[in-house]
């Protein structure tokens, strides 16, 4: 009885495979035409945003992020508790084990800073002694 429901033009039970206009053409009717899946090489565009990014924003992202550096640092020294005896040159004392290793830290920050920062000062004097010489 199925075979005779087919005949008479009844769409099959399990769906149809092709348009239901079997003289529809795809070149006349885009909306036949199969979507183009985007090519895995090719290189994207980024989507542009709808929200704009303010001052705020920054600012927000600004004081959240040290805090939880901070936050982090005195889990550390809280968890690093233990004495320790420090000896530098005639300097001796003890300091908790977490302080020691933050001011250690801080030394070695600043032994790079500070020769960076005086090199970033030298090449903004030259960069505007030949700025002024152009002008």
């Amino acid at each position: 009885m199925s075979d005779d429901a087919r005949r008479a033009g009844a769409a099959p039970a399990h769906g149809s495979v092709g348009p239901s206009d079997p003289t529809a053409d795809p070149v006349t009717d885009p909306g036949m035409l199969p979507v183009a899946l985007p090519d895995a090489t090719a290189p994207t565009e980024p989507v542009p945003s709808t929200t704009r990014r303010s001052r705020t924003g920054g600012l927000w992202v600004g004081l959240i992020l040290p805090a939880i550096v901070l936050l982090l640092l005195l889990v550390f020294i809280l968890q690093n508790g233990a004495p320790v005896q420090i000896s530098f040159f005639a300097f001796d004392g003890v300091l908790p084990l977490g302080v020691a290793l933050l001011l250690a830290a801080i030394a070695g920050i600043l032994l790079v800073a500070i020769p960076g920062s005086l090199r970033i000062l030298q090449l903004r004097r030259a960069a505007r002694r030949g700025a002024s010489r152009d002008g």
